[in-house]
This record gives C-alpha cells, sequence and structure tokens, in this order.
C-alpha cells in the first residue's frame, strides 16, 4: 500500500505549531506507517526548532510578515514572497503530497497557495473567532476549512465550513487531575479558593503588573490561595518583588510544569485569551477571567473572549482594566458558587475533546 503524504503549515508562534503537531499525532495514530508527513514554516521562526525536537521533519521557506511599522524590511517581502512560492512548489513536488493542511500564519500561505494550484486538496484549520488574514485569503480555493466557533460564514464560504474545535496536546478533560493532590503539590489548602494567574511561557506584563497592584493593595493578606506563573522573562522581577513584599497563600514559578494539578486546584483562571488557553478552558470547564491581549493581529484575542463572554462562559477586563479589577472579578467569581457552576456548564457545552480527530475525518474525506 502505498503512503498517505501529507504536508501541515503553520508557524511563528505555539498558536499555529502546536494545533499542526496535534493533528499530526492524530493522524499518526489513525494511519500509523501508512502516511508520512513533513512539516513547512518560515526560516529562523519557532516551529524550525520545536517540530524537529517532536521527531518531524520541516522545511523551512524564507518568507516574513510585514513589519506593523515602515521598516525598510518590508521592501524585502515581495522577494522573499516569490523565493517561497518557487520552494513550497518544489516540496509539494518533490514530497509528493495528497494534501496540504494550513493551521494559519503568514508560514503558510505560500505552500497552501502553490498546493490549490497544483491540484492538491488543502484543508485549513482556524482557531480563532476572527478569521486570520491568510486563512481569508486562501479560503476561496481550499476543499475544507475547520474552525473552532459558530458563525464562521462572516469570513469563509460556508459550503465549506467544518465546526471542529481546535486540536490540543496533551489529555484535558473536566475530571482531570484529583483536587486533594492539586492542593497539596502546591502547599495549599481546602478552605480558601484558588486563583490561577497564568500568563504564558514567556510571562505577561500586564497580568504581573496586577498581581504587584493587587498585593500592595491587599498587604498580602486576602483570604484566597494564587498560583501566579510570571514567565521567565520577569520570574527574577516578580521574586525580587515578594522578598520587598511577602503575602501568604501565593505560589509563584517561571513556569508551571503540571498544567492538571494547576487547573484542578483552581476555582478560577485569569488569563490570557488565545485560542489554544480558550479550548483548554473549556475541556476543563473552568471558570475564567479573560485580560485579552492588546498586541495581536487584528485584536484575536479580545474576539475569542467575547465570543465566550456572549455565551457566559467568561468575563471580560480589557487590559489597560485589568491592575485595578481583574483580581477583584476573580475574587467575586470564586465567593459565588452558582456563577462558577453556571459559568462551568457554559463552558463544557462548548468543550471539543475529539477536535485533532475530526479535522483527521475532514483531511480523510478531501483524500477521497
Amino acid at each position: 500500500m502505498e503512503k498517505l503524504r501529507i504536508i501541515l503549515s503553520g508557524g511563528g508562534t505555539g498558536g499555529h505549531i502546536y494545533p499542526a503537531v496535534a493533528v499530526a499525532e492524530a493522524l499518526e495514530k489513525r494511519f500509523g506507517e501508512a502516511v508520512e508527513l513533513l512539516f513547512v514554516g518560515a526560516e529562523g521562526k519557532m516551529e524550525m526548532e520545536k517540530v524537529p525536537a517532536l521527531g518531524y521533519r520541516i522545511v523551512g521557506l524564507p518568507i516574513a510578515g510585514l513589519q506593523r511599522r515602515m521598516e525598510w524590511r518590508n521592501l524585502l517581502v515581495p522577494f522573499k514572497v516569490l523565493r517561497s512560492l518557487r520552494l513550497a512548489r518544489k516540496t509539494i513536488r518533490d514530497f509528493g503530497a495528497d494534501a496540504v493542511v494550513g493551521f494559519g500564519g503568514y508560514a503558510s500561505a505560500p505552500v497552501l497557495w502553490a498546493a490549490q494550484r497544483m491540484g492538491v486538496p488543502t484543508v485549513i484549520q482556524e482557531q480563532n473567532s476572527y478569521a486570520g488574514l491568510t486563512n481569508k485569503l486562501l479560503a476561496k480555493r481550499a476543499s475544507r476549512i475547520c474552525t473552532a466557533y459558530e458563525g464562521m460564514e462572516r469570513f469563509f464560504p460556508q459550503e465549506k465550513i467544518v465546526l471542529t474545535g481546535n486540536p490540543l496536546r496533551g489529555r484535558f478533560s473536566k475530571e482531570g487531575a484529583d483536587r486533594t493532590e492539586a492542593l497539596a503539590y502546591y502547599g495549599f489548602t481546602a478552605d480558601l479558593p484558588v486563583i490561577l494567574v497564568v500568563g504564558g511561557s514567556l510571562g505577561t506584563r500586564s497580568l504581573n503588573e496586577m498581581m504587584k497592584a493587587w498585593i500592595l493593595r491587599t498587604g498580602g493578606t486576602a483570604p484566597v490561595q494564587v498560583i501566579w506563573q510570571t514567565g521567565k522573562y520577569y520570574e527574577r522581577e516578580m521574586q525580587d518583588f515578594l522578598r520587598e513584599h511577602p503575602a501568604a497563600h501565593i505560589w509563584q514559578g517561571a513556569f508551571i510544569e503540571r498544567m492538571d494539578l494547576a487547573y484542578a486546584a483552581a476555582d478560577v483562571v485569569v488569563s490570557r485569551s488565545g485560542a489554544g488557553t480558550v479550548s483548554e478552558l473549556c475541556l476543563v470547564a473552568k471558570p475564567v477571567v479573560f485580560v485579552p491581549s492588546p498586541n495581536v493581529a487584528e485584536d484575536h484575542q479580545t474576539k475569542n473572549a467575547r465570543a465566550l463572554e456572549a455565551k457566559g462562559a467568561a468575563r471580560l477586563v480589557p487590559d489597560c482594566d485589568c491592575r485595578e479589577q481583574a483580581m477583584e472579578q476573580a475574587l467575586a467569581l470564586a465567593s459565588d458558587r452558582q456563577a462558577l457552576e453556571a459559568m462551568s456548564r457554559s463552558l463544557e457545552a462548548l468543550a471539543r475533546p475529539d477536535a485533532a480527530e475530526r479535522i483527521v475525518d475532514e483531511i480523510t474525506k478531501v483524500l477521497k
């Protein structure tokens, strides 16, 4: 039996890379040795390191995105696009691709564009509630468009849309880890609520400043326990702050090694609203106060958060207001058992734990 050959492309951020890896793992689970996979990313971006570390082959294109500020590097973009299109065509031809799956970001544009003009079926996966520019431009010729939110016919041809959810790596579920074990892991007790403040692996300045302002307001004596993930960029600064302003019942660290335990311990989460985080929180059905990042393309995070807020599945505090309001909102929510249960039910209704398998279903259909 001849192998299926599938290219997966997306990059620039973990939000594009890890959904692609989740689908790769689902393809391998379903087809075993009967499938061969190749990733395509952008030279110099994180996928060129992360994807090989997970055991997959990747080809880097010299593609680059436009800088928001007027910079001389923007003059090079058209030349990089042309070189990337030539290399994308060669890669598709040499690999003998049966399908190309794109996960957004400019890294996926050349290979999807080339595949569509070479007659190779393409599947697009859109993670956000507001479609990205690359996916919008390439949707017309795509065979399928897999989305995580309803109402995406605003951006894509309705007949091509399939609601699959966002594919995630790892196991997340409402049952999750044992809460008693989770509380013990963080040195917490069961008599006080737990707030999880998580800002991503690099950290989030706004959420760290929010925590500092809250500790100063309360004198570090509030009747709550906090898991405070600072990110590696801010770890030393926040450690110095806690030494100067000791606060009770706070676990602080650059990373959270066991997110399953963090979610199990938490009553409420304070977080950014990237697509992957939103999908995780739906799966664990954990009430959340979103503080969307204002620094992402097309304000995706605010639109993601508003989509959940409209369904009673989240609360939203703008980034500019988070220092004064986000922890207070989280504490008010943590003390309202009825509100917690209602929000948890709303989140659970939005969860799609089999998203990667659903996307593999659609890839299989276009192959046939």
